[in-house]
């Protein structure tokens, strides 16, 4: 039996849409850890330091933060042709700007308009998905965009990697341009409007303290103690913000973002759900490659590659799991793939000095296994559940959680390792000998992913509530 989203659809091909969405986020996607590698070079290229050239990390992941509350408000006020195409257009111009930039402050600038187009085109490929898959389906979809948001990651530092050993950084963008073209003009014979245009009302107030207490919040957790005082400022403005941007969403008749999405149960559940997951995965995303680097002395290049084949199974898998979450529901592959993720994570506080690269391949592995069958699952879950005015609200939610989650596991776990670090030094004889040194930072890896397995573990107790979801108004089907 048809729903009526289906029904309303049904003239829409599906393909060609999804097509050109997942072109234009493979390559914005991609451009977010395509840098990485490239920072030690574009230091001596500007003559800049360690602390000047992250800016080109941090402005991204501020303007990304700061843009996803008001995805939902441009939403209303944009057609789905107009937000995808400006999206791949300031993503296409900022690309521009960074490959000729002739010093560092031209490069940061195309970097914030290259963020600007990527902030937007998320929010859109979720909500015209969720507008043009009918429930029963959506786990296909969601699970092609999986594919996507983990390979493109995956494969952005190896390939960064490749790039700079044979020509300048660059190509890093240059190479980037026509597969952005390509993504614009391929989406400008085949993507449809599929969202209406409501036109809301533009609440300045609302995103003044939204602009305020994201980028607040995601600057002071990701600059940590390096942040100094300003940091720290900064953190508490940004939470003061958050709440007042709360308390008027929750007082006003026409907010930016509906927080009401939050009464549905399912959308709730999945979204604690989720960012616990996502701080579990940025503590191994974080500390991973640290080990490798520090502990192991393995190059930028070895480490990366160490991860690919994770990454690259995550991305084969994805569309595989949306298929079996279709068929299946949730639980079947939540709950598997969360008993998987807590043994890997244990098994990550255990590292010593002299792990094998093939084990750390094989661990990485599996922990990507067990993020397929669970990321996207537990995405869609909520999202099905809410009715279609709220899709473009319930999406901006979860992307500005999920940097928000980003900001607060990087200084987290990082700080966690520190701490522990400095634990082991003080009481252990010859601080300073370059073993105890190694070991330290071990010491510290360890008690991080120990906090990383409690949030584990409460994502499986509460991964046990979670079931099939649908809008209240469309046909609910049981398991």
């Amino acid at each position: 039996m048809q729903t009526t989203q289906a029904k309303e659809n049904q003239d829409i091909k599906r393909g060609p849409i999804t097509f050109a969405l997942i072109i234009g986020a493979f390559v914005a996607i991609l451009n977010e850890t395509f840098l990485n590698i490239a920072l030690a070079d574009l230091m001596d290229s500007f003559q800049v330091s360690e602390t000047t050239i992250q800016w080109l990390a941090t402005a991204y992941m501020l303007v990304i933060g700061i843009l996803m509350p008001v995805s939902a408000l441009l939403t209303g006020w944009f057609t789905t042709r107009q937000m995808f195409l400006g999206a791949m257009g300031l993503f296409l111009s900022g690309t521009v700007i960074c490959a000729v930039a002739p010093g560092f402050g031209i490069l940061l600038l195309g970097r914030v308009i290259q963020a600007a187009g990527a902030g937007l085109l998320m929010p859109t490929m979720m909500n015209t998905i969720l507008y043009i898959y009918p429930p029963d389906r959506r786990g296909a979809a969601m699970g092609l965009i999986g594919l996507v948001i983990m390979f493109a990651p995956a494969l952005g530092p190896t390939l960064s990697g490749l790039i700079i050993s044979v020509l300048s950084w660059r190509w890093l963008f240059i190479l980037v341009i026509p597969l952005a073209l390509f993504s614009i003009i391929f989406a400008c014979f085949y993507l449809r409007n599929v969202s209406k245009v409501t036109k809301p009302k533009v609440e300045v107030i609302s995103i003044v303290l939204s602009t305020v207490g994201v980028g607040g919040l995601v600057y002071g957790m990701g600059s940590g103690a390096e942040g100094g005082w300003i940091g720290l400022a900064l953190l508490v403005a940004g939470v003061i913000s958050l709440g007042l941007f709360i308390w008027r969403q929750l007082v006003i008749d026409d907010p930016v973002l509906n927080l009401r999405v939050f009464k549905y149960p399912m959308y709730a559940l999945s979204m604690i759900v989720l960012i616990l997951l996502l701080m579990t995965l940025f503590a191994t995303m974080i500390l991973l490659p640290l080990y490798m680097q520090k502990v192991l002395l393995l190059t930028s290049l070895s480490a990366g590659l160490t991860l690919l084949p994770g990454g690259l199974i995550n991305g084969l898998l994805s569309p595989v799991m949306g298929r079996l979450f279709d068929k299946l529901g949730p639980r079947w592959l939540v709950i598997p793939g969360l008993l998987l993720m807590n043994v890997i994570v244990l098994l990550f506080t255990r590292l010593t000095t002299s792990v094998s690269q093939i084990y750390l391949i094989v661990l990485y592995g599996l922990l990507m296994i067990s993020m397929a069958m669970v990321m996207m699952p537990i995405s869609t879950t909520g999202l099905n559940q809410l009715p279609k005015k709220l899709y473009s609200h319930g999406t901006a939610i979860m992307n500005t959680l999920q940097q928000v989650a980003g900001g607060i596991g990087t200084a987290l776990f990082v700080g966690i390792m520190v701490s522990g670090q400095k634990d082991y030094l003080s009481h252990a004889p010859n601080a300073g000998a370059p073993g105890q040194l190694l070991r330290a930072m071990v010491f510290g890896m360890n008690r991080a992913f120990l906090i990383a397995l409690i949030f584990a573990v409460v994502s499986l107790i509460l991964s046990l509530f979670l079931k099939r979801s649908y809008a209240e108004k469309e046909p609910l089907q049981e398991q």
